[in-house]
């Protein structure tokens, strides 16, 4: 059983731990066996999943399967839950929302660039992002008529679709009529320009799937902005803005 469980926080982090590379070689089979032992709670259906070495010397980044990622000293008495943080030149470093863009840059390379809805950056493209987005929502309308601009400015905008109430909305019917028209591109656009267009719920429509990747991203909103290097932008940014997130200008 766990015996303590320290919650620690940034301040606590800077203070108290030393940071070193991470190291590449396997954890060792006894100590992996001894945080299992330690660690796990089938009852309240905590299992281990993998157990590496952690930036912080002498404790181990331990990820629960279906649960959290954690740091847990070498024989299971302690661990920390949350963000892990480095500091160097250039200031704070969250370690953990950079795996995080990694995981969402794998996920997103993994999908089939067909059922998604894309409007190619004009000449050669520069970069690209993908938006998880919804018909109804304010602020992807706005964000889709600054579309043309992005392209103009070689950036390439892919869509995926997440309809923020849920799979029985009406939200969700516009997106499927979206994804399932012969020219999902105007569909799109025109549905956000407020046009009515028959709903049209076609089968083998990806948009129940997308909206499923996107809740397991941490999806909680749209617009989702995901950069090509995998960082998330919960909300709305203009045409400029994205430019300078995106170290284009």
């Amino acid at each position: 059983m766990i015996k303590q469980v320290v919650c620690v926080a940034l301040a606590c982090l800077l203070a108290g731990f030393a940071l070193s590379a991470k190291a590449v070689e396997p954890v060792p089979a006894e100590v992996v066996d001894s945080l299992r032992q330690m660690l796990e709670s089938p009852g309240d259906g905590l299992k281990v999943g993998a157990v590496e070495h952690s930036e912080i010397e002498g404790m181990y980044a331990v990820q629960f399967v279906d649960g959290p990622r954690v740091y847990a000293s070498k024989n299971g008495q302690f661990f920390i839950v949350g963000d892990l943080y480095a500091v160097g030149p250039g200031g704070y470093v969250n370690l953990a929302e950079k795996r995080r863009d990694g995981q969402r840059t794998e996920q997103l390379a993994a999908l089939d660039t067909k059922d998604m809805i894309i409007f190619p950056a004009e000449g050669e493209a520069r970069s690209h992002i993908t938006v998880f987005t919804d018909i109804t929502c304010f602020y992807c309308q706005k964000l889709h008529r600054e579309v043309p601009e992005l392209n103009k400015r070689g950036v390439e905008v892919r869509y995926l679709a997440y309809p923020r109430s849920g799979l029985a909305s009406d939200g969700y019917r516009k997106l499927a009529t979206a994804w399932c028209a012969s020219d999902r591109g105007d569909a799109l656009t025109r549905l956000k320009n407020g046009e009515p267009l028959p709903d049209n719920v076609c089968q083998g429509s990806p948009v129940a799937d997308q909206y499923e990747l996107g809740q397991g991203m941490g999806v909680r909103g749209t617009p989702a902005i995901i950069t090509a290097t995998g960082k998330m932008i919960p909300g709305y940014q203009s045409t400029d803005e994205l430019m300078v997130t995106l170290g284009l200008e």
